[in-house]
């Protein structure tokens, strides 16, 4: 690999691979090799949760193998918990048990993953069994190959844009008319954001953003499982409309499968499609909520620890090595090419209750039929259940749900009929961000729900800002109590709220309130 300061997590994942962990003497050398002080390359290495850092290499070695046991919302319901405890009590000295947030896969709760095999839904003896086998690679992906993209008139679109200015413009103003916005949580409308990345100086940069790390989410694990190469055509248009002369795709280090693919697919795409294309880099992420903040990706992408900028200014203007730069969701980029061929008047008219469009929709928890589901903006969740979902599951009844993952609140059943799309849950005090379901019934403990997604938080903060680095940590504090305050929760939830620097501050005290606003029954008792 080339010297370069920014493949600083690039470096570290080889060596970790190499290592099993990331030896000190091993970092000393990096950095000489970069010319950066030593400190510079150990912080970036302790701030990301997949990189195993050692002080005394012998001492402390991690065991041959690690066992990752999810223990967020969807796996925390599925039993997670009695699971690892299971696991614990029969790790032997080459195995270490690790619980930690969600690994995108809360459709098949409870998930474990054998070193990077995912079994899901994972019991003690289908782990035990993975661990015997010594074959703890990444599963493999049987997803739509370049060939047969081309055969069914993929590329064809991207080779229009490039080659007709009238239909690049054309197919612009058909994505702004379908009113497609950001789908990975902001909701931006994505005609304007190109616009306004094209209107900056060149050289103009790209950062796909597949770092869906919110608890309940993970369409794009599924779109990309399937069909790739139509997300990655709607990433080259993208760049075309914006005049973006490099591309980074950000993958969360949780999809190594994902991960083989595209360095594949990507292979045959640079070197079959007979197009000019931008230069492309797929980079990997190391275990940081954060990261899926678009300013803590950039600067994790330049080989930082990914912590958020203040702004302005905002990456549109001054993002990726200080250029302008396009930053988009994988399922956003996914549309593009439908939408470009014609489908802006189809894709209006597909959603609900005077909503817009489709959504691909995260269900898991108490449904019976767990996945992502494609339905229209502004289906309700009962409808959604419903027709969707094949119900709740055998033997429970809803009680609630968090429509935006573990940040976007908590609903109960009584408003179970509110349409679900942007901007129609802000009177609740919730958002839909990525459209993450995690639905929930009468057998769950809201208050532990709750705690579990503040846990999460406090755990993910990068530290930057005080109310959102000490905030979530004494809410956490607070929430395990047997009696909640919640006159100090509230002030703790504003000044959160009021003075984090991103969102994942501002968001954290969703759940909490909500739980408080809609769910006084659980607090009766105590």
């Amino acid at each position: 690999m080339p010297l370069r300061r920014d493949l600083l997590l690039e470096y570290l994942h080889r060596i970790q691979d190499a290592h099993g962990c990331l030896p000190k003497a091993q970092l000393v050398a990096l950095a000489a090799r970069l010319g950066l002080a030593p400190v510079e390359v150990f912080e970036v290495a302790s701030f990301y949760h997949h990189f195993e850092v050692l002080e005394d290499e012998d001492a402390n070695r991690p065991q041959a193998l690690t066992v990752r046991v999810c223990d967020s919302l969807s796996c925390a319901m599925a039993g997670a918990d009695t699971l690892a405890a299971a696991l614990e009590a029969q790790a032997t000295s080459n195995v270490r048990i690790v619980r930690v947030p969600c690994v995108g896969r809360c459709d098949r709760a409870p998930a474990v993953v054998v070193g990077d095999c995912p079994i899901a839904p994972a019991t003690a003896d289908t782990v035990a069994a993975a661990v015997a086998s010594a074959q703890h690679a990444p599963e493999t992906l049987c997803a739509i190959g370049f060939d047969d993209y081309v055969a069914a008139g993929g590329y064809a679109c991207l080779k229009r844009c490039h080659d007709d200015p009238l239909f690049r413009a054309q197919a612009l103003d058909r994505v702004e008319q379908a009113d497609l916005r950001g789908l990975g949580g902001a909701g931006f409308p994505a005609a304007r954001k190109w616009r306004i990345v094209r209107e900056q100086p060149a050289p103009r940069l790209m950062v796909v953003n597949l770092d869906e790390g919110e608890p309940g989410t993970f369409k794009d694990r599924v779109v990309l499982e399937s069909d790739p190469h139509r997300m990655l055509e709607g990433m080259l248009i993208a760049a075309l409309m914006a005049g973006c002369d490099a591309v980074y795709i950000y993958l969360r280090d949780e999809y190594p499968a994902i991960r083989a693919l595209l360095i594949r697919e990507l292979a045959a795409l640079q070197t079959r499609l007979t197009l000019p294309l931008p230069t492309i880099e797929l980079r990997r992420g190391a275990g940081a909520y954060v990261c899926g903040e678009e300013s803590a990706l950039i600067e994790s992408l330049e080989g930082k620890r990914g912590m958020p900028r203040l702004r302005p200014p905002f990456v549109a203007e001054r993002g990726l090595f200080g250029r302008p730069t396009l930053v988009n969701n994988g399922e956003t980029l996914f549309w593009v090419r439908e939408l470009a061929e014609g489908g802006a008047a189809a894709f209006r008219a597909a959603g609900e209750n005077g909503r817009h469009g489709l959504r691909r929709f995260s269900v898991s928890g108490r449904v019976a039929r767990p996945g992502v589901v494609l339905a229209p903006a502004g289906i309700t969740l009962n409808r959604l259940i419903d027709e969707y979902c094949g119900g709740m599951a055998a033997g429970h009844v809803l009680q609630g749900y968090f429509p935006g993952g573990a940040s976007g609140g908590i609903l109960p059943a009584r408003l179970a009929d509110v349409p679900l799309d942007f901007d129609t849950l802000a009177e609740h005090g919730c958002f839909i961000g990525s459209a993450a379901i995690i639905v929930f019934s009468t057998q769950d403990d809201v208050r532990a729900l709750a705690l579990n997604a503040m846990r999460f938080f406090a755990h993910e903060s990068c530290g930057k800002c005080t109310p959102c680095r000490v905030g979530t940590h004494k809410a956490a504090e607070l929430m395990a109590q047997p009696v909640w305050d919640a006159a100090l929760l509230g002030e703790l939830a504003a000044t959160m709220r009021d003075a984090s620097i991103c969102g994942l501050g501002q968001a954290a005290p969703n759940p909490m309130e909500c739980a408080l606003r809609y769910f006084p029954e659980a607090f009766a008792d105590v």
